[in-house]
């Protein structure tokens, strides 16, 4: 009821200073591609954070957005053991990122923090603004202008919360959806187990070794997993916990489809990144007002990755698309709010939202405000206060900006 009553003016909510101070604070967290003008060059990049996570400028690239994941899954970052265990195998050869959060609480939001650079909304979705989101840049719409073919794969229903019109809006040229699946396989509440999504990718990558060649586009897709969400129905029994169990189904998932991904001749040109759309369902209860309600993976790996390693800068969903383009020598100017996490030269922070708070993460400092009761919730780290002012500009200029759509 609260969305509903804030679906209109966008303009007039979290007005929390004049207009000139919003605009100030808000350089001061873009990334340079995004504030470069004629006037003002942008601050180049060293050479070993250009260009360097990728052995090839064009590789097939593969994102994995999984179903509620987070952090404390992953025995790498600190989480349970003997759960994602294929994801924390698989960090050791690939790119781990060790500081990295949900811009969200919900799907809708993390989906287009992830896929078009951004942030999620604390009163609203504009997912559900077919209207604004044409308006929004996309990495699919980005990849499609520089040769490449985009395929999603969702296992449930594309239609629900306006996806189907978002991803056809993002440039997404073919959606595969439960209804591309038989009858006999919409078993889960949310549609087809993602074991069998999983097959039906790995099955149009082997159909495209026939035409691979000098001639074949480079291609870009996406793979939305759904059964580690309730009620954890799952095809798969290895641990007594439920909701554990069906993320380690998924995890056990996508470990089957990398290794047999791995004997195919695509694999040296893949870079495939995993990154959850939030943190859901474990820990169980946790407070919507904690740091820890945030903190998922990204990790890139495949045989177009260089060379583990691992990359501590803060950041958060809706800076991957301007740290992938700039990976592929793609311009990033129209992802206002997205920055390159390997560009010394940008802002890193972590900016997230839930009804009706926000939060702001750094190195010194960690901020959430409930902008409900009008008081700060958490403020940690050696700078207390510092990104309270940077969060609210940021949020204030976030609604001016939705409100222009």
């Amino acid at each position: 009821m609260e969305s509903l009553a804030k679906q209109k003016d966008f303009g007039k909510q979290y007005r929390f200073m004049n207009a000139a101070e919003a605009d100030s604070l808000f350089k001061t967290l873009l990334d340079p591609a995004v504030l470069h003008t004629e006037a003002t060059p942008p601050l180049l990049q060293s050479e070993d954070s250009l260009h360097a996570l990728f052995t090839t400028q064009r590789p097939d690239i593969l994102f994995v957005i999984l179903e509620s994941f987070s952090s404390k899954l992953m025995t790498v970052l600190g989480g349970e053991p003997n759960v994602a265990v294929h994801l924390d195998s698989l960090s050791k050869e690939g790119i781990l990122f060790t500081n990295f959060y949900a811009n969200s609480f919900r799907t809708d939001r993390g989906l287009v923090a992830i896929l078009s650079g951004y942030p999620a909304q604390p009163t609203t979705s504009i997912m559900k603004y077919p209207r604004k989101t044409q308006s929004i840049p996309s990495i699919a719409g980005s990849l499609k202008k520089a040769g490449y073919e985009t395929r999603y794969y969702y296992g449930g229903d594309a239609d629900f919360t306006n996806m189907r019109s978002y991803l056809v809006s993002s440039e997404f040229e073919s959606i595969v959806s439960d209804r591309d699946f038989p009858v006999a396989e919409r078993l889960s509440k949310w549609g087809v187990h993602d074991h069998l999504v999983f097959a039906r990718l790995l099955n149009d990558i082997q159909q495209q070794s026939a035409t691979t060649g000098s001639g074949r586009k480079p291609f870009f897709r996406v793979l939305q997993t759904s059964s580690s969400h309730e009620p954890f129905e799952v095809p798969y029994r290895r641990l007594e916990n439920n909701r554990l169990n069906a993320f380690a189904y998924t995890d056990s998932c996508l470990g089957d489809f990398v290794h047999r991904f791995r004997q195919l001749p695509q694999w040296d040109s893949t870079v495939i990144v995993f990154v959850p759309d939030h943190l859901g369902a474990y820990p169980e209860h946790i407070d919507n007002l904690s740091v820890e309600r945030y903190q998922i993976p990204l990790l890139m790996v495949g045989g177009a990755v260089s060379k583990p390693r691992r990359i501590g800068v803060y950041g958060s969903q809706q800076d991957i698309a301007a740290t992938l383009l700039a990976q592929l020598a793609l311009p990033h100017d129209e992802f206002t709010f997205s920055k390159d996490l390997l560009n010394p030269a940008a802002p890193h922070f972590a900016f997230f939202t839930v009804p009706d708070a926000f939060g702001m993460v750094t190195e010194d400092n960690r901020v959430i405000f409930d902008c409900q009761a009008g008081k700060t919730a958490v403020d940690e780290g050696v700078s207390e206060g510092k990104n309270l002012p940077l969060g609210k500009a940021y949020l204030q200029k976030l609604y001016d900006d939705i409100a222009k759509r």
